[in-house]
């Protein structure tokens, strides 16, 4: 569905006078910073130009569910506004993404936060624009809780905050109802884009002069699924392969489950294709898997893994839950294993953060949380052990990579991240940024790599 809306004009009108600025906040996974970027796009189409923390009028929140230390942040973070709020008339506060999708939380706002303006879940960004104009211009709140809507916008419009790598979101929902996850609650059942929408974003993107793009989605590797006719997440690689100007094509989510022969024929044969795989495990251990409702075990992951290993110079992230429910020790010790056997080049990892509504939060759990701690901390130390063998490999060799700008913490050097997701920093001039070129790594460190442009 193509998104238009009458409010664009309407909003801009009235911002000639008024000039308003907004501010987004953005907690949650990468598929939430994509759906900011085309938040900032509409605001943008109204008429309101990007501001600050500390001089905007509207303030979005686009918010997290996933763990509780996300709803405390946003809570926290609204407890600082209100004061502004209630000295300047013209502050404006909306509140969108997951959380908002459960209506408990919708409850909690209009209890406890009463100054909040606008309340939308993950669906409703086609009636955004409306809603954000009868705030500003009718005084008129919306707080409600909204149903989520099957309908995909398209031409929605975007602002990235790169100039050369941007992300495209393939597919919404997920189908999965793993145990621990809120996620299909919020986000609903899996709804794919038509591949020609897709392939004509990107299309827009490389003409544009963006050279990297990030495919998104909960289940990359689900894509297709809910098409009548055949057309898998493989078919659609090979498709934006053959754009010009792209250069480097990354994906995240993929399951496990889901990863078949024929997608890892294809990362092995491409030129574009990043090599470097998110593996989420969440846990090493069959029956906990199984709890987990994440239907596979502990030896067909540690197969793909290995079978994802001999493409060369990939390198594989993961997520790894500790502490659910009802995990032994030696079940823990299988998670050590599989990081031990598989040697991942980046773990990001959680202790477990019981969610309402889900399976997982009716599990009974005895496991001292002094203990999930102790066990993170293992983890964390077993893999950083294992990561200073995977970066001594890349060193004398030479890699690929877009030179994203200048290095955060050296004005003299700059910085870029090689095709196995690896920063590295090394010299170049400023007519450098944007461009892909090849590095050759000198050095290792334990976070980053040193190099020269080649």
């Amino acid at each position: 569905m193509k998104f238009v809306n009458s409010y664009l004009a309407r909003m801009q009108d009235y911002n000639k006078e008024h000039k308003l600025k907004y501010y987004i906040d953005t907690m949650g996974c990468q598929m939430n910073e994509n759906d900011s970027m085309k938040y900032a796009g509409i605001l943008e189409s109204m008429g309101f130009e990007k501001g600050e923390e500390d001089n905007s009028n509207l303030y979005l929140f686009n918010t997290c569910c996933v763990r509780e230390n996300a709803e405390n942040t946003l809570f926290g973070r609204l407890g600082m506004l209100k004061k502004k709020k209630m000295q300047n008339p013209q502050t404006y506060i909306v509140i969108i993404g997951c959380l908002t999708q459960q209506q408990v939380m919708v409850d909690k706002i209009k209890k406890s936060y009463r100054f909040v303006d606008v309340i939308l879940g993950t669906g409703a960004m086609s009636i955004f624009p409306e809603k954000i104009y009868n705030a500003i211009v009718t005084n008129e709140k919306h707080l409600e809780y909204l149903d989520m809507s099957n309908a995909l916008d398209e031409d929605v419009p975007v602002v990235f905050d790169d100039k050369y790598k941007a992300s495209v979101s393939i597919i919404y929902g997920c189908n999965n109802f793993c145990t621990y996850c809120i996620v299909p609650y919020v986000r609903g059942r899996e709804r794919s884009r038509k591949p020609e929408d897709i392939i004509s974003d990107i299309q827009k993107l490389a003409k544009d002069g963006y050279k990297e793009i990030m495919l998104l989605g909960q289940n990359v590797n689900s894509y297709g699924n809910d098409f009548d006719e055949k057309y898998t997440f493989s078919m659609l690689l090979q498709e934006i392969e053959k754009i010009d100007g792209i250069e480097i094509i990354r994906f995240m989510s993929p399951h496990p489950k889901d990863f078949k022969d024929d997608l890892i024929e294809v990362i092995k044969n491409s030129k574009k294709i990043a090599r470097q795989i998110h593996l989420p495990l969440q846990s090493g251990n069959t029956e906990v898997l199984k709890k987990m409702n994440r239907k596979y075990t502990k030896e067909q992951y540690i197969e793909l893994a290995m079978k994802l290993k001999q493409i060369p110079d990939i390198s594989l992230s993961t997520d790894i839950i500790v502490g659910f429910p009802g995990e032994t020790e030696e079940q823990f010790e299988d998670t050590l294993d599989v990081v031990n056997t598989v040697k991942f080049d980046q773990i990001y990892m959680f202790i477990y953060s019981p969610r309402e509504g889900t399976v997982g939060a009716r599990m009974e759990d005895n496991t001292p949380y002094s203990q999930k701690v102790e066990r993170l901390e293992r983890l964390k130390k077993l893999y950083e052990d294992t990561l200073p063998q995977l970066n001594e490999k890349m060193v004398g060799k030479t890699y690929k990579l877009l030179v994203e700008g200048k290095s955060k913490t050296n004005d003299n050097l700059y910085t870029g991240r090689t095709s196995q997701n690896k920063v590295v920093v090394f010299e170049a001039n400023e007519e450098d940024v944007g461009k892909v070129v090849n590095i050759k790594i000198d050095s290792d460190h334990l976070w980053y790599l040193k190099g020269t442009i080649v």
